[in-house]
C-alpha cells in the first residue's frame, strides 16, 4: 500500500489480540515502564478487566463498556454492578471490580491530606462527601461529627433511599455522636436528580435532628445537599 507524505501507516495493534502484541506495547508492561498516565481510558478499563474470551479481548470488552456510557468515565462509574454486567463479556467478577475500582476513586479524591480534617463551612462539606455522593443513583444520608474544634472525627451513613423522616432515627444518629464525644453534626445527602434545592421532607428531617441535637446538647451545625457540581447549606440559606 502507497501512503501519500502526510499519511500515517495505519494501527493495527489494538486489532489483534493482546497476546500477540510486543511487550512493549502491551498495557501492562507500558503502565509499569512509562506510569498511568501514559494509556488510554480504554486500555485502564481492560488491564481491570483482566482477559476477554474467544469473541472479544479485554479491549474490545473495554470498549464497549466506553460505549455505553457515552465514552464518559463518570457516566460509567455511575453504573450499578447489574447494569455493568449487561455489557458483552462482563461478568459479575469483572463487574465487580470496576465497582469497586470507581468506588476507590471516590473516596481517594475525597481523602484529606490531614487525617482530621476541619470543616470550616458547607464549602469544605461539598469538596469532602460532594464528588462521592453526587454520581450515586441513589439518595445516602450522612452525619459528620465533628469535635470542638470543628474537626472531623467520624463520617457515617445513617440511611440509604429515599430521605423520610419515619427512616431517620435521631437516636441512632445521636447514640453514635455520643460515643464518639462529638461536639456538633453536620448533616449532607443527595439529591441524584442534580437540584440540591431542599425538599418539604428534607425540612422535616433537618428540623427532627435539629430538636433532638438540641436536646442532648449536641447542635446540627448544618445540613447540605449536594447535587451536579453545587450545593445548598441550610446554614447559609438561613432554613436551620
Amino acid at each position: 500500500m502507497l501512503l501519500r507524505p502526510w499519511e500515517a501507516p495505519p494501527d493495527t495493534t489494538e486489532t489483534m489480540p493482546i497476546h500477540c502484541w510486543t511487550a512493549h506495547d502491551r498495557p501492562r508492561e507500558r503502565l509499569r515502564n512509562r506510569g498511568s498516565s501514559a494509556l488510554t481510558s480504554r486500555e485502564l478499563l481492560a488491564l481491570l478487566i483482566g482477559s476477554g474470551g474467544r469473541k472479544a479481548s479485554a479491549l474490545d470488552v473495554a470498549a464497549d463498556l466506553l460505549e455505553s456510557a457515552g465514552e464518559s468515565l463518570r457516566a460509567l462509574g455511575r453504573m450499578d454492578p447489574a447494569r455493568l454486567e449487561s455489557v458483552r463479556g462482563v461478568g459479575t467478577a469483572t463487574a465487580s471490580r470496576l465497582h469497586a475500582a470507581f468506588e476507590l476513586g471516590r473516596r481517594v479524591s475525597m481523602e484529606e491530606g490531614v487525617e482530621r480534617a476541619t470543616i470550616r463551612g458547607p464549602a469544605d462539606v461539598h469538596a469532602r462527601v460532594g464528588p462521592r455522593l453526587r454520581d450515586l443513583p441513589q439518595e445516602e444520608f450522612h452525619v459528620l461529627l465533628l469535635d470542638v474544634r470543628h474537626r472531623l472525627v467520624r463520617e457515617v451513613m445513617a440511611t440509604r433511599g429515599t430521605l423520610d423522616a419515619s427512616l431517620i432515627h435521631p437516636r441512632e444518629v445521636f447514640r453514635l455522636a455520643i460515643l464518639e464525644r462529638a461536639a456538633g453534626v453536620i448533616l449532607v445527602h443527595n439529591h441524584p436528580s442534580g437540584d440540591p434545592t431542599p425538599s418539604p421532607e428534607d425540612r422535616r428531617v433537618t428540623r427532627q435532628l435539629a430538636d433532638a441535637g438540641t436536646a442532648v446538647g449536641i447542635p446540627v451545625l448544618d445540613h447540605v445537599v449536594v447535587g451536579d457540581g453545587r450545593y445548598v447549606s441550610f446554614s447559609e440559606a438561613g432554613l436551620l
